[in-house]
């Protein structure tokens, strides 16, 4: 078990850095961060990267940092702190794809890693035995009898 909190710990930590560094370069030139061109949004809501930016940089990124500092100081609520923003990142990168209407390679890498954080959190919750594993667990016992 102490190798899925590792991993879960990394992933968090790797995605969390990168979507504060992505988040913060649409920040501070909404108009062209890194050299990404406004017409991509032609399709979404928005007409610059600024809104986009605080989104990646504040729920993706320093909500992964907070999971990922969560199994450092190895806190009881860990496996749900860790299980909202993988999924949070998971919409984000299907939103995103959908607004933009293109799937590039780091969409998918980044979108199979929200999966396995996903998965990795919900291996926490039935280990724990934590809302709603428990319920899933005393189900299955029931109707195993």
């Amino acid at each position: 078990m102490r190798k899925v909190y590792s991993i879960l710990s990394s992933l968090h930590l790797f995605v969390g850095i990168g979507a504060m560094f992505g988040g913060l370069a649409a920040i501070i030139s909404p108009q062209s961060p890194m050299g990404m061109s406004v017409d991509v949004l032609k399709n979404s809501p928005f007409s610059n990267y600024l809104m986009p930016g605080v989104i990646l940089f504040t729920i993706i990124g320093l909500g992964n940092i907070v999971s990922a500092l969560t199994f450092r100081f190895k806190l009881g609520f860990q496996g749900y702190i860790s299980c909202v923003f993988s999924w949070a990142l998971v919409i984000f990168i299907v939103v995103q794809c959908l607004m933009i209407n293109d799937v590039v390679f780091l969409h998918i890498l980044f979108f199979i890693i929200g999966l396995i954080q996903a998965s990795l959190s919900i291996i926490i919750l039935f280990e724990k035995r934590l809302f709603p594993t428990n319920l899933a667990l005393s189900f299955y016992k029931k109707l195993k009898l």
